[in-house]
């Protein structure tokens, strides 16, 4: 036997074995560990665009990182920006500390900081809202709080416990604790 041959066997015979090994553990899955068990994916520096059944838009989402958590299909989202467009195709922009979307996307929950701004559109007055808490059903065009909600326009500010939006007819009521004050234009 040749140092050639005996070479070329124990290389043979390595293959085979690496092949068994590699088919036998296929099936397995790879073991998360830490903080990384519990998600399925991760992204950072983002922007996601969501299309209604149309094919139009109705939510464009940017943040800085946002986890999927795997158990129940929900994502956390680190200071999101939402883009909300209205039907003329301008947006209303929501901003928060924190985000929290539902597995089937249906329900987004912005906490801490929540400010909603009317889109700039020069025909029409701008209008603000701030709040700690707001959730937005995105597939119906509205939003509501349980909370206090400051909403500012020229000339006017609102407040109230509760609060709802309809972004689809540019419509919004408070629920309760409602006060007014009109203050004269500059």
């Amino acid at each position: 036997m040749t140092l050639r041959t005996a070479l070329g066997g124990l290389l043979l015979v390595a293959a085979v074995l690496s092949g068994w090994a590699l088919l036998r553990d296929r099936d397995k899955a790879p073991e998360a560990t830490g903080d990384d068990a519990s998600r399925d994916y991760v992204l950072h520096d983002f922007e996601i665009v969501a299309l209604d059944e149309q094919g139009r838009e109705s939510t464009t989402l940017r943040a800085p990182l946002l986890e999927r958590t795997r158990s129940d299909e929900t994502m956390t989202i680190q200071t999101p920006l939402f883009l909300l467009p209205d039907r003329d195709g301008n947006h209303w922009e929501l901003r928060s500390d924190t985000g929290w979307v539902s597995a089937n996307g249906d329900k987004l929950r912005l906490t801490g900081n929540v400010s909603g701004d009317s889109p700039r559109v020069p025909t029409v007055p701008p209008t603000t809202f701030r709040t700690e808490q707001l959730d937005v059903f995105p597939n119906e065009n509205r939003a509501t709080s349980d909370g206090l909600v400051t909403l500012t326009r020229p000339g006017m500010i609102q407040s109230g416990v509760g609060f709802a939006l309809n972004s689809s007819d540019k419509t919004y009521q408070f629920l309760s604790q409602v006060k007014t004050r009109y203050t004269p234009r500059q």
